[in-house]
């Protein structure tokens, strides 16, 4: 058994049973003290990084350090919301080079997230990276990599994690009052039928903006409003172009997914198929607007649907998760979970094991989520979801692309990470960088 094989067993292991996995400072860390405020860089100031802002600068002990962004007006707009004074950059590596700065939080277009968090951990800080961590699997396993080698704790941002009735709906299921549960459906339905996104033409560059460097590894394509996806209408419209995301599949599906993983205790699927494509929305997206992914766990299946021309979700809900067992069936979202009972079958005389309940959220998660995070730059244990977590359900939502794009039922192989015996499905595994840039550990 490999070196990396025996360290993540050993990860996992720490995480499932709760005890803590110690991670300690390198010597590019600044030490901090009980008092010492946190001195935190921000790189990607688009609506998700200034929600962080916001989120991050409500903690006392916290100071921002500095602003990092490749558009000027999303970072004037950041100072002026968040009301603060602090040093800007267009170029992350020289926000980088402050050694004063502790941590980074990288809410970048995903196609970055690699890179950036890559090159903080070699630079001594500890980061706070947006989901999905990146755009293929192998990146992935390079953070793992980069946050072991250089001690780093890296907290990925799948806040539903830090849910107290996430956590409450956990012991449910782990406790068996809903039986055995065999299947499990996850969906995401909206209605932007039919223009979506529109299809702008590829147009001038907008002031204040370092298209290259917006690219970055990414291939050179001239300036295109969808791609970019900072207007109003568009926003986040990056996400359904396959260069630097992974559609509706590893933006909402990978936080339902990471839930799933977490309650039904699952490194990985062994099986995954999936059918859909672009049948209604007249765009100029590529990723699909119907799309059916199934994966087989060992026990159960799970699936992920998501429909983005017609609203009418499962039993009303437009978003959620639900956990079907031989008991009772417990649907899941942000807002709160609800238990129906099974109906008792003809005969069946014994009480049922399970009753109707329900809880509402009572916490926020994204500020919890945060605050994790602080606290454990302190105490150097493991997060609430530790780049492993994280990598691993962003691999299970990029698993459900790969299926899909290359038409192939997959056969996972969780401990290589490899596809077996498909060499054309294996290709999206892994993506070429453009010149100059390279993800090396």
């Amino acid at each position: 058994m490999s070196e990396r094989i025996q360290r993540r067993d050993f990860i996992r292991h720490s995480l499932a049973t709760g005890a803590a996995l110690t991670l300690t400072h390198n010597v590019y860390a600044r030490p901090l003290g009980a008092n010492d405020r946190v001195r935190l860089g921000f790189i990607g100031l688009g609506r998700q990084g200034r929600g962080l802002l916001r989120t991050f600068i409500r903690n006392k002990d916290v100071e921002v350090a500095a602003l990092c962004d490749v558009y000027a007006p999303q970072l004037k707009q950041a100072m002026n919301e968040a009301k603060l004074e602090a040093p800007v950059f267009s170029d992350f590596r020289r926000l980088l080079d402050d050694k004063s700065i502790d941590a980074v939080v990288i809410a970048t277009p995903d196609h970055w997230h690699a890179l950036n968090a890559v090159m903080a951990c070699q630079a001594g800080k500890d980061v706070y990276v947006e989901k999905p961590i990146s755009v293929t699997v192998d990146e992935g396993r390079k953070m793992v990599q980069a946050a072991r080698k250089y001690n780093r704790i890296v907290q990925v941002g799948t806040m539903q994690r830090s849910g107290r009735h996430y956590q409450t709906a956990a012991e449910i299921i782990r406790s068996g009052q809903l039986g055995k549960i065999t299947f499990v459906r996850t969906w995401n339905f909206g209605n932007a039928a039919p223009e979506g996104i529109g299809s702008p033409p590829d147009s001038m560059i907008p002031d204040g903006l370092d298209w290259d460097m917006w690219l970055g590894p990414a291939p050179k394509v001239p300036f295109n409003a969808n791609r970019f996806g900072v207007h109003p209408d568009r926003w986040s419209s990056f996400r359904w172009f396959w260069d630097y995301a992974g559609g509706m599949m590893t933006d909402w599906g990978v936080h339902h997914l990471d839930i799933v993983q977490m309650l039904m205790q699952a490194d990985a699927p062994r099986f995954v198929t999936a059918l859909g494509g672009k049948y209604a929305l007249r765009d100029n997206r590529e990723t699909p607007d119907t799309l059916m992914v199934t994966y087989e766990y060992p026990g159960f299946v799970c699936t992920y649907e998501n429909r983005e021309c017609n609203a009418r979700g499962v039993n009303g809900q437009g978003y959620g998760i639900s956990f079907h067992g031989t008991e009772g069936t417990l649907y899941l979202s942000r807002e709160g979970f609800e238990i129906t009972p099974e109906a008792r079958r003809t005969g069946d005389k014994t009480e049922p094991r399970t009753k109707a309940r329900s809880e509402r959220s009572s916490n926020s998660m994204l500020d919890d989520h945060a605050r994790n995070f602080l606290d454990c730059i302190r105490s150097r244990q493991a997060p609430v979801c530790d780049i492993e977590i994280g990598h691993r359900s962003t691999t299970t939502a990029l698993l459900g692309n790969i299926a899909l794009r290359s038409g192939h039922r997959i056969s996972w192989n969780s401990r290589s990470e490899q596809i077996e015996n498909d060499k054309a499905a294996s290709q999206f595994l892994t993506r070429e960088y453009r010149k100059p840039w390279k993800l090396t550990v």
